[in-house]
């Protein structure tokens, strides 16, 4: 009883004056377990007080990236609309780096919406360079085999052709950026080259077992329900899509990776924002590993950042509530990896 009543009169001093002038007095009139229970709560108060440091500088990170972000995107805009192109090009490079410089402290939602309004602010751009440039249309097209001796000639399937651009589309949209690509074949070698890509939309739809090389720069790529294929693709200034694809390999440069309904595949990757999929299964990633005669130019002439590849960084939207690592997607052991694809 005594004990106790000692213990409580301690307690009770060391809530009423805590820090008295004579310094320690009190902690060590405590008994041990009173003493473990103020270091608990001492140690509860830092982290909380960490937590509010850094939930501040994150909401002081993301607004000044908003009021940035939105001086870039206007002035981008405002140089479009006044035909000075190559100023403008510049201008969204920048923007372009500050996004992917502000991704880490970044809510997911802003990094979409980001992402998006530079996809939007290239595919402008490369309107109003086909718009002030006028270039030779492009068709869906699949190279053709040579027919074997004396068998039968088959006459030619009619081309899908796109019509040109008009002012002030949006790309994939009527009057957005000419799109180029393969649809519906079969076991094919198929290839376009840098005059027939740049700044083109490049769609890659319903391919079996093909093997597809993009030597070029194109403004974004869409593949789309291919099955068994490997897609070799120079630099993409915007987006690369892959949608409904099985058991394929795709190595691709772009600012922005975003996979949907895909299983079985493999990704090579240089990618300046985070890579994005979602409803995917055994999918896997590995640093881009593709080269030609001509791919600094199309680096140069895409504007994305060869020192920037967050190849390894992807968010799974169907596993964001976990704190366990994504099943979905996976890492190719270097082992595995391929080096050379020609």
């Amino acid at each position: 009883m005594e004990a106790a009543g000692e213990e409580r009169r301690a307690a009770a001093a060391f809530v009423a004056d805590p820090w008295p002038e004579a310094g320690g007095a009190a902690i060590a009139a405590l008994p041990e377990r009173l003493q473990r229970r103020e270091a608990e709560r001492q140690r509860g108060v830092a982290r909380q007080r960490e937590q509010k440091e850094a939930q501040a500088v994150r909401e002081e990170g993301s607004e000044f990236f908003a009021a940035a972000f939105g001086r870039e995107r206007d002035a981008v805009e405002a140089l479009l609309a006044a035909g000075r192109l190559e100023e403008a090009a510049a201008r969204l490079q920048g923007l372009q780096k500050l996004l992917t410089e502000s991704v880490r402290f970044l809510a997911p939602y802003e990094v979409r919406q980001g992402q998006e309004a530079a996809a939007r602010l290239q595919a402008a751009l490369a309107a109003r360079r086909e718009q002030l440039q006028p270039k030779k249309k492009f068709a869906f097209r699949s190279l053709k085999k040579e027919a074997a001796p004396g068998a039968e000639q088959r006459p030619a399937q009619p081309e899908e052709r796109v019509e040109p651009p008009g002012p002030g589309g949006a790309e994939g949209k009527p009057g957005g950026p000419p799109l180029c690509g393969f649809r519906g074949t079969e076991n094919r070698e198929l290839e376009l080259g840098p005059a027939e890509l740049l700044q083109r939309d490049v769609v890659l739809e319903e391919l079996r077992g093909c093997r597809v090389r993009l030597r070029g720069n194109p403004n974004t790529l869409r593949v789309r329900e291919c099955r068994g294929c490997t897609v070799l693709c120079g630099p993409v200034s915007a987006s690369v899509l892959v949608d409904g694809c099985s058991d394929c390999q795709l190595v691709v440069a772009c600012q922005q990776l975003r996979t949907h309904r895909t299983r079985g595949s493999r990704f090579y990757v240089q990618v300046t924002s985070r890579a994005m999929i979602e409803d995917c299964g055994d999918v896997s990633f590995a640093p881009y590993a593709w080269s030609y005669p001509g791919i600094e130019a199309d680096f140069e002439s895409s504007g994305l950042d060869r020192n920037t590849n967050n190849w390894n960084l992807v968010d799974d939207f169907d596993w964001l509530a976990s704190d366990r690592p994504s099943p979905n997607w996976s890492l190719i052991p270097e082992q595995e990896r391929v080096s050379s694809w020609d």
